[in-house]
């Protein structure tokens, strides 16, 4: 190197404000107050995130950040607005022993989001007579509004007639929070905060006898509301419902057509896929609310939005004086990691926006960690790639799922290695009410450990696919508005193997009735099978574990406590039609076997049972193990197993499980000879007591001489002090939440 070129080299490097060394790390700043035209160092930091990464890259072309050399960016406290979604690639990423790292100079203080800041001082009293006369009397002069004519340039798109999960944005956060749009019943209405009918007037499934063309083919459905709300609305300026409208795990957004006040008639201005009020297993009544009404702007935290005339209406919950208020704008992920490796994100906060929050794909050693992700219309992280990992992480307010893992590879059964770790999911699927789960699991070889994942309408933890681990997860206050549901969930597939269940605690959730007991903590539906269900605390947990007519899954080791039903296994194979059916591609268990070869290596090696089955008796649950098992106090069976079932018993290899009545009550099921069953019952003066720390409490460690233990020698203790969310250094940094 000449002397002008080698200055030149050193100049650049002071400029950024460290001398490289071979391995020495490479530090750039950023500051979102800081000057235009920044360089990076700490004295004259970058502006903004996309200015640091393409300085990297200048600067890696440059050579003077050198292969080989760890990069820090380090962000300093302070708001971070994105318009665009953050875009990495492979030229971006770093290698094992010199990462590339985003890392908040102090955690929790470094927020990045996608939308725009109102000033509290945008919002004024409304004064437009033609508004007030809209709002009931009781609520004019709470309610503000703000002109965002000159803050937002963009048109707001309309909601569509019918969607399923997001609407059209924007979306309004104040002080962290997400605001309700505008809507009938209230949340915390006193008769519940649904509304609810059982009578059709059309269910507007085809009609194939039908004179009206019309009526032959899916048609938008209507139904009688005896409540006689509907007369309070503007039906033009438009009124979406937000409805379980045959099925409880089945929700959709349809806008209403019309509304026959003398008749009660709501009619629907689009079809729903299952009919309205069209049969289901579940409760008879529908239910739905109504949202995005002005008339229906009533209850503080509520806000409409004008979207022709760019008007916001906010009734607020407190003073605004010094309340943080965003409008979330943002369509698209906040940040997108597109074949990168070696990236961290360290202690940042990915907030505020209309689409998700980090979306990982084809990527590779890829880690969040420490991070909070919130307050998003989409999901909070969706990783596809290998060896990612999401630690630590507090995801919450979700229109959608929590984390999302994907990648392996099925036909060779590649593990992905993808790890969801020490997270604490709560309060998601607020806009896709069903099938947006706090952990998504894809593809092959998903790990997901020790995460607490509560307060959802729906699943916890959705799977498909093989060799996912799901290990020392706590599970609570899920499953709360919906039916035929399970905290975990998966079904359908004969392929679905190689999964493991274990040592997680999944209580008290909700959802379902006691007539129909329909909500699962572990559910396999459909034939779904080979996985492992061992070591699990089920406490308050409706069916505990159903296994809807599959093979080969071992259930072992479990403790079933206050549950309805403990153990459920039926044999629809032998008497539902649709069963293998080729008319039904959803149905073809075979099929999709045969997409994996699965009678051929490395299948029929990892899973000889499956290699056999057409051979075995197919559409027969045979395989299944139930062994170990104890079951407190089921209030209505220990086990569900249907007739077909107790004829092939023998078959079937089930022992050693232990029912127990802890004080001999009525209302208390035993096992009653079953086979593989021993009962044990004691009464109100001399109650069973299995040796638990505090049952009351939830606290199902064993004490030393457990009575359990003498009665089931062969039960092995489950590692409760090892469920859940562990203070390691990122949970240190983060607020405690419940």
């Amino acid at each position: 190197m000449n002397s002008a070129r080698q200055i030149l080299v050193w100049s650049l490097l002071a400029s950024l404000g460290v001398l490289w060394c071979q391995g020495a790390e490479q530090r750039f700043f950023i500051s979102s107050k800081a000057a235009p035209n920044g360089d990076g160092s700490n004295a004259r930091p970058f502006q903004s995130l996309v200015q640091a990464r393409d300085g990297l890259r200048a600067a890696r072309r440059a050579g003077t950040v050198p292969p080989g050399t760890p990069v820090t960016m380090v962000l300093a406290p302070g708001e971070y607005a994105l318009n665009a979604t953050f875009e990495l690639s492979a030229e971006d990423g770093g290698t094992a022993q010199a990462p590339v790292v985003f890392r908040a100079q102090q955690p929790g203080t470094v927020r990045v989001h996608g939308g725009v800041i109102l000033p509290p001082s945008a919002f004024r009293p409304v004064a437009d007579p033609a508004v007030l006369s809209r709002f009931a009397p009781e609520v004019r002069g709470k309610v503000l509004v703000s002109d965002l004519s000159a803050s937002v340039a963009e048109t707001f798109a309309p909601f569509k007639p019918a969607f399923h999960g997001v609407p059209s944005g924007p979306w309004l956060y104040v002080n962290g929070q997400p605001m309700t749009l505008a809507r009938w019943p209230n949340q915390d209405a006193p008769g519940g905060s649904w509304a609810e009918f059982s009578k059709a007037v059309d269910t507007g499934l085809p009609q194939a006898s039908a004179e009206e063309p019309a009526l032959r083919k899916a048609h938008p459905g209507s139904f009688v509301l005896e409540d006689p709300r509907p007369a309070r609305w503007q039906i033009d300026a438009g009124v979406w419902l937000l409805g379980y409208w045959t099925h409880d795990w089945s929700d959709e957004v349809l806008r209403v057509g019309a509304y026959d006040r003398e008749k009660k008639v709501i009619t629907l201005a689009a079809p729903h896929g299952y009919g309205i009020a069209a049969g289901t297993w579940g409760a008879s009544k529908r239910r739905f609310f109504a949202m995005n009404l002005l008339e229906e702007l009533d209850s503080p935290g509520e806000w409409y939005l004008d979207r022709e005339r760019k008007r916001l209406y906010l009734y607020p919950s407190g003073p605004l004086q010094n309340a943080s208020i965003t409008l979330a704008t943002l369509s698209q992920p906040l940040v997108r990691v597109n074949g990168g490796k070696f990236i961290q994100f360290i202690g940042l906060a990915f907030e505020c926006s209309h689409g998700e929050g980090v979306v990982l794909q084809n990527s590779e050693a890829v880690e969040i960690a420490g991070c909070r992700v919130a307050n998003l219309a989409g999901s909070g992280i969706s990783v596809d790639g290998r060896n990612n990992v999401i630690r630590s992480c507090d995801l919450f307010n979700l229109g959608k799922a929590g984390i999302n893992l994907s990648g392996g590879d099925r036909k060779t059964l590649t593990p992905a290695n993808n790890l969801a770790v020490n997270n604490h999911i709560h309060h998601y699927g607020l806009f896709q009410r069903t099938y947006a789960p706090g952990i998504g699991a894809n593809g092959c070889g998903q790990v997901v450990r020790n995460n607490r994942i509560h307060d959802a309408p729906h699943n916890a933890v959705l799977y498909g696919g093989n060799e996912h681990l799901f290990e020392y997860n706590e599970v609570y206050r899920v499953v709360m508005e919906t039916g035929d549901a399970g905290a975990f969930y998966t079904g359908r597939d004969w392929t679905s193997q190689g999964n493991v269940l274990r040592y997680n605690y999944i209580h008290d959730l909700g959802g379902g009735d006691a007539s129909h007991v329909n909500t699962m903590g572990v559910y396999l539906d459909d034939c779904d099978s080979g996985d492992t269900i061992e070591g699990n605390v089920f406490y308050r947990a409706g069916r505990a574990i159903m296994i809807g007519g599959g093979r080969d899954n071992r259930v072992a080791g479990n403790l079933v406590v206050d549950c309805p039903i403990g153990l459920h296994l039926d044999s629809r194979g032998t008497t539902w039609k649709q069963w293998n059916s080729p008319a039904d591609p959803s149905w073809h268990l075979e099929a999709k076997a045969q997409k994996y070869n699965y009678t051929q290596p490395p299948w029929s090696e990892r899973y000889p049972k499956l290699a056999r089955t057409m051979q075995e008796d197919p559409q027969q649950p045979l395989g299944n193990v139930f062994l170990g098992n104890v079951l407190v106090d089921c209030t209505k069976k220990v086990c569900d197993f249907d007739g077909n079932v107790r004829k092939i018993l023998d078959r079937l290899e089930i022992r050693d499980n232990l029912a127990v009545n802890s004080k001999g009550d009525k209302g208390v099921a035993l096992a009653k000879d079953l086979k593989g069953f021993r009962d044990l019952s004691g009464s109100p003066d001399a109650p069973v007591e299995l040796g638990f720390k505090n049952r009351s409490a939830g606290d199902f460690a064993l004490q030393p001489n457990a009575r359990l233990l003498r009665e089931l020698p062969s039960f092995k203790p489950i590692p409760v002090e090892r469920i859940g969310v562990q203070i390691d250094e990122y949970r240190r940094r983060l607020p405690a939440r419940n």
